[in-house]
C-alpha cells in the first residue's frame, strides 16, 4: 500500500442500527476499489470487517474494524462500528477519531432506535454526516417516506443529492442530481452503465434539483449572488455548495441512496466521500484536553496520536490501534505516553485492513496505525514526543448499566479468572470488575447481557476458563435509630487454671450519616479511676470493631453509631486482651438490640433519557420500583428524568427500559446514599440471611 498525504486521506465511520447493511456496504466499497475480488457475506461469515469468531457466530459487529479502500488517488479508512447498544463503547471510540460519518438507514424501516442513539453522539462531536438510504431493492422500500422519517425524528435539514430509479423490485439505479446523470446496476466491478434520466422522472428531478441548488447557494455568499442573478448553478458550483453546507455548522445532511447488496449507488457514494468529506488536514488546529495547548494538524508539527482501541489477537498478541493527529509516528522508536507520564518503546507499526496487518515504516498525520505488544498503553492514552508533550482529549465511554456476580465453573480457576478479567477490562473500558467485600462477590459490569456473554465466551475460547454468573447481592448496612444506655458486656470464665475476666459498660447512640468519618463509627473512652486499665482499652475497641463488620441483624456492616465506654471491671490475674475483646463485642450486640436496629439499602441517582411518548410509562415503572422522580427536563428532542431508586430494583433495569421504550431509552446510574430499608423488606433480608447461615 502506497503512502498517502494527509490531504488525500478520508477517515469515515460507518454507523447504523443493527442489520441496516453497514457491513455489506463496506464489502461493496472494498470490492469496487479492488481491495477484495469478491464481496463477502455476513450470513456466511466471510465479510472483511466482521472477522472475529464471535462476530461470525452472532452475525453482528462487536469490535470496531478498519478496512482500507483506495479510490481516485485517495485512501479511504472505513471504520465499521457496532450497531447494538451493548457495544457502544466501540462506537464512542470510532466517532471520537473519524472526520465524517456515513449513516446507513434501511429503506424499509426508516430511523430506528439505534440510529437515534448514534445521531446523538454524532451531534456531540459535531461531525459531518451523510445518510445512505440502503436496501432500495427490498420489498416495501419507500424513499420519500424514509426522508420524511429522517426529518421528523432526527430533526435535521437534508439535501437530497440522488433519487432512486424505481424502488422495491423495480429498483434499477440512481439519478445523481449534482451531475445530472443516472447510474444503473453494475455488471461487475468496473461496468457501471450510465443512461439518460427516465422521462417519467423529469418533474421529480427538476423539483428536487431546484431544492438542492437552493441549499448549495445558501452556503456561500458568492453562490447565492450568482443564483439570484442567473437562476442556475453549474454542477461544480452545486458540489462546492453542498460540500460547504455539509462541513459547516449548519448541519446540512446530504441524502444518497442505493443497494449495498446489489452494489447500486455505491461508487457514487465513494465519489461523494472523496469530493465532499473533509480530510484530516481540514481540521486545522487540534487542542489539548485542557484547552491550554494547540497544534497544527499536519506532518510538520510535533507528533501526537490517540489510542482508541486495544485488542487481544491470538496470533499477533496485544494490538494497540491509534490515530496520528499531527506529525509522523515512526516505527522502532521511542514515544512518550503523556497519560502515563512515561516513555515506551514502540516496535514495528502497521496499517490495519480487516484482519490483515500491513507493515509500514511510519504513520503520517491523519492516518491510522497499529502497534504490537505495547506494555502500558491503554485506550484513551496519548502518544507524543517527550520534548513536545501534549495530552489529547480522551474518549468518554458510557458507564456500565448491568452487573452480575461471576465465579469460575471449575475449582482452582479463581486466580486465573481474576487475571483474565483484569486483562479484559484493560481492552474494553466499558467492562469493569469489582470485588465487593461486603457481599464477598466478584462483580462484572457492562453495557448489556449480550456484552457480558460475549466476554464470557472470549474467556472460554481464548483462555480456556469457563464461568458461571448469578445475580449480585445488595451491599446492605445496619444501623440504629434509638439509644441504649448502661449496657454491660462481661466475660467470666473459671474452668481450672487461669481464668478469663473482663467487664465493660457502654452507652450506644446513633450519629448522622457520615459524621463518624471513614470508619463509619466512633469510639469514645470516658473511663476514669482505672476501673479498666489503659492497656485494655484498645482491646475493647477491637472487639467492637470486629463485631460491627458483620452487624447483628443479617450479617452486614454496622455503621453510623457512637460507643461510649464509661466503666468496667478487671481482675489483676485473669484479665486479658482477649477477655476485654469478647466483653466489648457482647456489649455492642446487646446494646444494638435495645437501640432500635434497622437495615439500610443503597440508593442510586438515576438519569433516564427517553422520547416524549415513553415518559409516562417510564415514570410508572420507576414508581413500581420504589423510585422517586426528582425532576423532568427537556433536552433536545428527549425528556430526561432524574430519579432516586434503590439499587436492589435496578440490577436488570437495562432490560426493562429496553422493553418499555422499544430500545429507544438510555440511562446512567451513580451511587447516592444509604436509606432505611422498609420493615417488610428488612425482615425478608434478615430471614434470608439466617437461611444462608444454615445451608
Amino acid at each position: 500500500m502506497k503512502e498517502y498525504q494527509t490531504k488525500n486521506i478520508r477517515n469515515i465511520g460507518l454507523v447504523s442500527h443493527s442489520n441496516a447493511g453497514k457491513t455489506t456496504l463496506i464489502e461493496a466499497i472494498l470490492f469496487n476499489s479492488g481491495t477484495i475480488d469478491k464481496m463477502g457475506s455476513v450470513d456466511q461469515g466471510t465479510s472483511a470487517s466482521d472477522h472475529a469468531d464471535d462476530e461470525i457466530e452472532r452475525k453482528i459487529t462487536i469490535n470496531c474494524s478498519i478496512c482500507v479502500a483506495e479510490w481516485e488517488d485517495h485512501k479511504l479508512n472505513l471504520i465499521d462500528s457496532p450497531g447494538a447498544d451493548d457495544f457502544y463503547g466501540d462506537l464512542e471510540s470510532v466517532l471520537r477519531v473519524v472526520d465524517g460519518v456515513i449513516v446507513i438507514v434501511d429503506a424499509t424501516m426508516g430511523i430506528e432506535s439505534g440510529t437515534e442513539k448514534v445521531w446523538e453522539i454524532i451531534e456531540k462531536y459535531n461531525l459531518p454526516a451523510t445518510i445512505f438510504i440502503n436496501k432500495m431493492d427490498k420489498e416495501n422500500a419507500n424513499f420519500a417516506e424514509t426522508i420524511d422519517n429522517i426529518k421528523n425524528i432526527l430533526e435535521v435539514s437534508t439535501a437530497t443529492t440522488q433519487l432512486p430509479i424505481g424502488q422495491d423490485s423495480d429498483f434499477s439505479g440512481i439519478v445523481d442530481l449534482i451531475q445530472m446523470k443516472s447510474s444503473l446496476k453494475p455488471n461487475g466491478r468496473d461496468a457501471h452503465p450510465e443512461s439518460d434520466i427516465p422521462t417519467d422522472m423529469a418533474d421529480a428531478v427538476e423539483e428536487t434539483r431546484e431544492e438542492l441548488i437552493e441549499v448549495a447557494a445558501e452556503s456561500d455568499d458568492g453562490l447565492i449572488e450568482k443564483y439570484f442573478e442567473e437562476g442556475e448553478l453549474s454542477s461544480e458550483e452545486i458540489q462546492l455548495g453542498i460540500q460547504n453546507a455539509f462541513r459547516s455548522k449548519a448541519r446540512i445532511v446530504p441524502i444518497l441512496c442505493g443497494s449495498a447488496l446489489e452494489n447500486i449507488g455505491v461508487q457514487n457514494l465513494m465519489d461523494f466521500v472523496v469530493e465532499c468529506f473533509p480530510s484530516p488536514e481540514d481540521a486545522g488546529i487540534i487542542e489539548s484536553e485542557d484547552g491550554g495547548m494547540t497544534r497544527d494538524a499536519g506532518i510538520s508539527s510535533p507528533m501526537s496520536a490517540l489510542v482508541f482501541k486495544t485488542l487481544a489477537d491470538p496470533f499477533a498478541g496485544r494490538l494497540t490501534l491509534f490515530r496520528v493527529y499531527s506529525g509522523v509516528l515512526i516505527g522502532d522508536s521511542q514515544i512518550f505516553n503523556s497519560a502515563k507520564g512515561q516513555n515506551e518503546k514502540i516496535g514495528k507499526v502497521s496499517f490495519m485492513n480487516g484482519k490483515h496487518l500491513i507493515d509500514t515504516p511510519q504513520i503520517v498525520a491523519g492516518d491510522f496505525g497499529v502497534a504490537i505488544k505495547l506494555i502500558n498503553a491503554q485506550t484513551g492514552d496519548t502518544f507524543c514526543d517527550a520534548d513536545n508533550v501534549i495530552q489529547l482529549p480522551s474518549i468518554n465511554f458510557p458507564n456500565p448499566v448491568i452487573s452480575f456476580a461471576i465465579l469460575p465453573a471449575r475449582e482452582g480457576d479463581d486466580e486465573k479468572l481474576s487475571t483474565i478479567l483484569q486483562r479484559m477490562s484493560e481492552e474494553d473500558p466499558t467492562f469493569r470488575i469489582e470485588r465487593n467485600d461486603t457481599t464477598r462477590q466478584l462483580l462484572v459490569s457492562g453495557l448489556g447481557e449480550v456484552h457480558l456473554n460475549v466476554i464470557r465466551g472470549r474467556m472460554k475460547d481464548k483462555f480456556g476458563v469457563e464461568t458461571a454468573i448469578e445475580d449480585p447481592k445488595v451491599a446492605y448496612k445496619e444501623t440504629i435509630r434509638g439509644r441504649a444506655n448502661g449496657i454491660r458486656g462481661r466475660l467470666k470464665k473459671q474452668s481450672g487454671g487461669r481464668g478469663q475476666f473482663g467487664e465493660v459498660w457502654i452507652n450506644l447512640e446513633p450519629t448522622q450519616l457520615g459524621e463518624s468519618g471513614d470508619d463509619e463509627f466512633e469510639f469514645v473512652n470516658k473511663v476514669v479511676g482505672g476501673s479498666i486499665p489503659t492497656n485494655y482499652i484498645p482491646a475493647v475497641e477491637k472487639g467492637i470493631r470486629q463485631t460491627r463488620t458483620s452487624g447483628v441483624l443479617a450479617g452486614y456492616p454496622f455503621v453510623d453509631f457512637r460507643v461510649t465506654l464509661y466503666d468496667g471491671k478487671h481482675h489483676p490475674v485473669d484479665s486479658s486482651d482477649l477477655a476485654f475483646q469478647i466483653a466489648g463485642s457482647q456489649a455492642l450486640r446487646d446494646a444494638t438490640l435495645d437501640a432500635k436496629p434497622v437495615m439500610l439499602e443503597p440508593i442510586m441517582d438515576v438519569e433516564i433519557s427517553v422520547p416524549d411518548q415513553f415518559m409516562g410509562d417510564v415514570i410508572g415503572d420507576l414508581n413500581s420500583k420504589r423510585g422517586r422522580v426528582m425532576g423532568v427536563e427537556q433536552v433536545g428532542k428527549r425528556q430526561v428524568i432524574g430519579a432516586t431508586v434503590p439499587l436492589s430494583e435496578m440490577f436488570r433495569y437495562s432490560i426493562d427500559l429496553k422493553s418499555i421504550t422499544s430500545a429507544r431509552g438510555s440511562f446512567t446510574m451513580d451511587f447516592s446514599r444509604y436509606e432505611q430499608l422498609p420493615d417488610e423488606l428488612a425482615q425478608k433480608v434478615i430471614a434470608d440471611s439466617k437461611t444462608d447461615d444454615t445451608e
